[in-house]
């Protein structure tokens, strides 16, 4: 159970991280197949957001990752409360067998069977639960790059960048000069833009 409630708590992070790097990589397959301009690469107008700062501070992808973590939270409760009563009847079911409670084989290994069910339900369960979380953490995966998207198709109409670089540590860019750095512009427009169902 330990190890679904890491799991659980770690696949929103994992999935937004991703998305992030899916984000970026189709700004920057946009960027390239632009055009380059008439004075080539000293020409283009290039920028970086610090995907990090945006993980921590865009209100929409700190509401999701609430939201998930709340509901990966309940399923490991769900999950740990069930096993819980399960053992218990293991335990049980053990020590009458060994004080020979049971009348007779065939009502001892009916109830064995019994116990055996609610193991495998259980199990069934756990499945269900996490493919259930899996399925809606695509899917908010897909809301925030739809919103980030969207946003910087709209954003860049005016900024005429030829190129937006996403930056996660050291991962994508090296070095840049701060002056090409345009996280906290994007984060205030996002932010702006988004409206907390919470605070409504």
């Amino acid at each position: 159970m330990k190890r679904l409630n890491y799991l659980m708590n770690g696949l929103a992070v994992l999935a937004i991280i991703v998305l992030f790097s899916q984000c970026a990589g189709n700004a920057d397959k946009q960027a390239t197949n632009a055009p380059v301009q008439a004075g080539g690469l000293s020409e283009m107008k290039i920028a970086y957001v610090e995907i990090d700062t945006l993980l921590a501070k865009y209100n929409f992808c700190v509401d999701l990752n609430e939201a998930m973590v709340k509901k990966s939270e309940n399923v490991r409760l769900t999950l740990n409360q069930k096993a819980q009563e399960l053992d218990k009847q293991k335990q049980e079911f053990q020590t009458k067998y060994q004080n020979n409670a049971y009348l007779s084989p065939e009502r001892a290994q009916q109830e064995y069977n019994r116990i055996a069910k609610l193991e495998q339900d259980l199990q069934t369960l756990s499945n269900k639960l996490q493919s259930e979380l899996m399925s809606e953490n695509e899917k908010n995966s897909l809301q925030l790059r739809d919103s980030i998207n969207a946003f910087l198709k709209e954003y860049n109409k005016t900024k005429g960048y030829s190129m937006i670089i996403s930056n996660t540590g050291f991962d994508n860019l090296l070095y840049a000069d701060s002056i090409y750095n345009i996280t906290r512009e994007i984060l205030s427009g996002l932010n702006a833009r988004y409206s907390s169902p919470t605070k409504k």
